[in-house]
């Protein structure tokens, strides 16, 4: 028997088919149209969550910081600084008072790797001792070291005499 032709005397199918057995009628695959619905509701459902997640976002009121006063104007004298917490007992902070009476409040936690910052008052710097980052003591910002963000600000309000923090600002 040769190989053109079976036992029955049909012709044996095509070579290709041999490496390539898929049966088109038997194809349980996604066609070009269903690929394309599934990737047209499934970047739908992503864009909705994304929209839904915006409108929960916008939909919050920024925290409520409590007022709470710190210290009294004449018991930090120019040149020093003070420690404190705030908005919470957990959240330690520094009050800077600089040579020329200024205050200034910042979150004493290092925006590098949350090592707390000490004042130098010959420098008017605050120093993170961690790895020598450097912020001014006046802004807050970065000015030398690993630290590209600015510490926190506390905002006062000096009422009767008194430093009142309103709110932190990042």
């Amino acid at each position: 028997m040769s190989r053109e032709q079976d036992e029955r005397g049909a012709a044996p199918p095509p070579r290709w088919r041999e490496d390539f057995p898929v049966r088109w009628d038997d194809d349980r695959y996604m066609t070009r149209r269903e690929l394309a619905k599934f990737l047209t509701l499934g970047s739908g459902l992503i864009a909705g969550a994304n929209v839904l997640v915006a409108a929960i976002g916008l939909g919050h009121a920024p925290p409520a910081f409590p007022e709470r006063p710190i210290a009294r104007v004449a018991e930090v004298p120019p040149g020093s600084s003070r420690l404190f917490r705030y908005p919470t007992a957990e959240d330690p902070c520094i009050l800077v008072r600089d040579a020329g009476g200024a205050f200034h409040a910042f979150s004493q936690v290092c925006t590098h790797l949350a090592c707390a910052v000490v004042y130098r008052a010959e420098a008017r710097t605050l120093d993170c001792p961690c790895h020598r980052g450097v912020f001014a003591a006046g802004t807050g910002r970065p000015l030398a070291g690993p630290p590209t963000r600015a510490l926190p600000r506390i905002v006062l309000v000096e009422r009767a005499g008194t430093l009142v923090a309103t709110r932190v600002e990042v």
